[in-house]
């Protein structure tokens, strides 16, 4: 008896392709979290539980597929910290705090995607110019909070770019130190310190 083509055990073809690729996506974040181990390719599949040949269905190469999962931090950390501000009561002081508190709680979550964003992607060289770019990118999206939060620009478009700089710099280096665990500090005292920097950088 044939089988539907493109259909497998009730399935189609594009679902499973995308259960894959998920399941690739999550091989790649535990591999390429844990510090005693090489990322390859073999080590991703084989934690995945796939062939070679699905991941390349999938990824030209292992660096597609690590700058996927880093993309794919970057774009979860603005959605949860812009969910988080818009949740929040008008005050600007309590929305920028909601959003860190979003992000550092997904780290705590999560800490693997927080090491792979912020610590191991500076380490490689092919991820180093999309980790540069998501930094600037997040920098812009600082200044351009701030300009929401207190309704219109409070100094100069330069001077709010530079702050941005500024923040997420050093919201960065602080993370990274957190993580690696050579800076000891709870949650709440990271929330506390980002927030004081941005309202401090800002208002």
């Amino acid at each position: 008896m044939a089988v539907q083509s493109g259909v497998y055990r009730g399935v189609p073809a594009e679902e499973r392709v995308a259960e894959r690729r998920t399941r690739l996506m999550e091989a790649t974040l535990a591999v390429w979290a844990e510090p005693a181990t090489r990322t390859t390719m073999t080590r991703i599949c084989a934690a995945a539980g796939l062939s070679e040949r699905y991941f390349y269905e999938s990824f030209h190469n292992l660096d597609e597929a690590l700058t996927a999962v880093l993309d794919a931090v970057a774009v979860e950390i603005e959605e949860r910290a812009t969910a988080a501000s818009e949740a929040a009561s008008d005050d600007p002081a309590e929305r920028v705090r909601a959003s860190v508190h979003a992000f550092v709680d997904m780290l705590v979550e999560d800490p693997r995607k927080g090491r792979v964003a912020i610590i191991e992607a500076g380490a490689m060289p092919a991820l180093r110019q999309r980790r540069t770019e998501l930094l600037h990118h997040f920098a812009r999206r600082s200044a351009e909070e701030s300009r929401v939060l207190w309704d219109g620009p409070r100094r100069s478009e330069h001077d709010d770019e530079i702050a941005g700089a500024l923040f997420i710099g050093g919201m960065a280096e602080l993370v990274a130190r957190w993580l690696s665990g050579s800076l000891a500090a709870t949650p709440e005292e990271i929330v506390d310190a980002a927030a004081r920097s941005f309202l401090g950088l800002y208002r």
